[in-house]
């Protein structure tokens, strides 16, 4: 095993194995910290999906801490910290708390950070993290209801969250070649800068990077950052050539969609499956509070609505709808309500013979994965940038699509069933 990686949500951690298995690295995907019982087989690559992006800073730490010990012990060479292309955190984390503690338990004195994920339109200028051509702090996560990112400068936001010295390692080093960004990092080391933001716009870019970091301990950004790192070990002869993908043979079932995203992406998504046939059923944290909503009622409906593009189930809202709410129940509980909800029917969907689940939003992802009790996934084939079909491991086998709120095309939740036709996925 040559690569271990924390991801702080689920679909992130789905988002990266894609990347690793797409460069011809064999990865397996783990749900939370892995124990003995899990066979990792010849992994090349182990991807640990947390649900800690959005928990308590001490929460977070403990939990990637203990991931990445498991790592640690399975033999892993380096390390990724993986987080949002979007950087959704607060001024109290927990990216750069969790950084701290995964350099302190790899002995990694230098790091960089870098969020850019240009094929979904995240790019990093000046220390500034744009989506598509806004600034993040003008985009729509400027509202998001538990992470509102309103400053867009990364080394401000990252200092204000580590007592390391965050530094900028800008697009002229980055395009300088490898060896004019291992110039910078020296320099920014001399400088006494231990984390770095480096700029990147474009894929070349993120190649660059990580083969400028081939010999660093810990590497921490968004999956774009670990495009460059399966081909250092290659030239080392550590990872034979890559490997086209085995076909991912997906379980014939029933189909549903469930999304917690409120994302302006996720919403479009949403109104392009209803405008093309799909049944849509949207849930409230109020009703659920109110209990006119239950598990039963939900599923039901999903049963009756069944059609050529499977029914959506979701709690998606526009901004000034999800602050009304939240200032009813309080921003915690009605996200615990929405979440528990969504996962409480996906486990019910489970039982009563659903085998194929497209689940949107990264927290919403890890609650319905952990009530359908799934320990580990096999990365299947692309859907949109960053988003594949998986396959479960152990016990009965389940086809999910995992997909971050902020990630695919307007169409994503039409053309993700086509992919499972004739009861098996196309290669990747």
């Amino acid at each position: 095993m040559l690569l271990g990686a924390v991801a702080d949500d689920l679909t992130g951690a789905t988002d990266l194995s894609l990347t690793l298995s797409r460069e011809g690295m064999k990865t397996i995907q783990a749900i939370g910290v892995p124990g003995p019982e899990l066979d990792f087989g010849d992994a090349d690559a182990i991807v640990v999906a947390l649900k800690s992006r959005t928990i308590p800073a001490d929460e977070a730490v403990s939990a990637s801490v203990a991931a990445a010990r498991a790592l640690v012990a399975a033999g892993a060479e380096q390390f990724v910290f993986k987080y949002c292309s979007t950087f959704d955190s607060t001024d109290k984390g927990n990216i750069g708390p969790v950084a701290e503690a995964l350099m302190d338990l790899t002995g990694a004195e230098f790091t960089v950070a870098c969020p850019a994920f240009p094929a979904n339109a995240r790019s990093v200028f000046k220390g500034h993290l744009f989506v598509a051509d806004a600034l993040l702090s003008e985009s729509a996560m400027r509202n998001h209801p538990l992470t509102p990112m309103r400053d867009a400068n990364l080394v401000r936001v990252l200092q204000r969250q580590t007592a390391r010295k965050v530094g900028l390692v800008d697009l002229q080093s980055v395009e300088a070649g490898v060896g004019g960004l291992l110039r910078a990092f020296e320099q920014a080391w001399r400088n006494g800068e231990r984390i770095v933001v480096v700029d990147a716009v474009r894929d070349e870019h993120l190649r660059t990077i990580g083969e400028a970091c081939a010999g660093m301990k810990l590497v921490t950004g968004g999956s774009g950052v670990a495009m460059g790192l399966p081909a250092n070990f290659r030239k080392a002869g550590k990872l034979g050539p890559r490997r086209s993908s085995d076909r991912l043979i997906a379980p014939r079932g029933k189909a549903a969609a469930l999304v917690g995203s409120c994302s302006a992406a996720t919403r479009g998504q949403i109104a392009t499956a209803v405008a093309a046939g799909a049944h849509a059923l949207q849930i409230s944290a109020l009703d659920i509070a109110a209990g006119a909503t239950t598990t039963e009622t939900v599923a039901d409906w999903i049963d009756a609505n069944a059609g050529a593009i499977a029914p959506v189930v979701y709690s998606s809202a526009e901004p000034d709808a999800v602050a009304d709410v939240q200032a009813k129940l309080g921003r915690e509980r009605a996200s615990a309500l929405v979440e528990g909800m969504l996962a409480s029917i996906g486990g019910l969907l489970k039982r009563r013979g659903y085998t194929r689940l497209l689940v949107a939003g990264g927290e919403t992802s890890g609650a319905v994965v952990a009530a359908l009790g799934v320990r580990a996934l096999r990365i299947g084939p692309e859907i949109d940038p960053g988003v594949p079909w998986t396959l479960s491991l152990g016990g009965e086998p389940l086809a999910l699509a995992l997909k971050s709120g902020n990630f695919g095309a307007p169409d994503f939740f039409v053309k993700a069933w086509g992919l499972l036709q004739e009861g098996q996925a196309h290669e990747q």
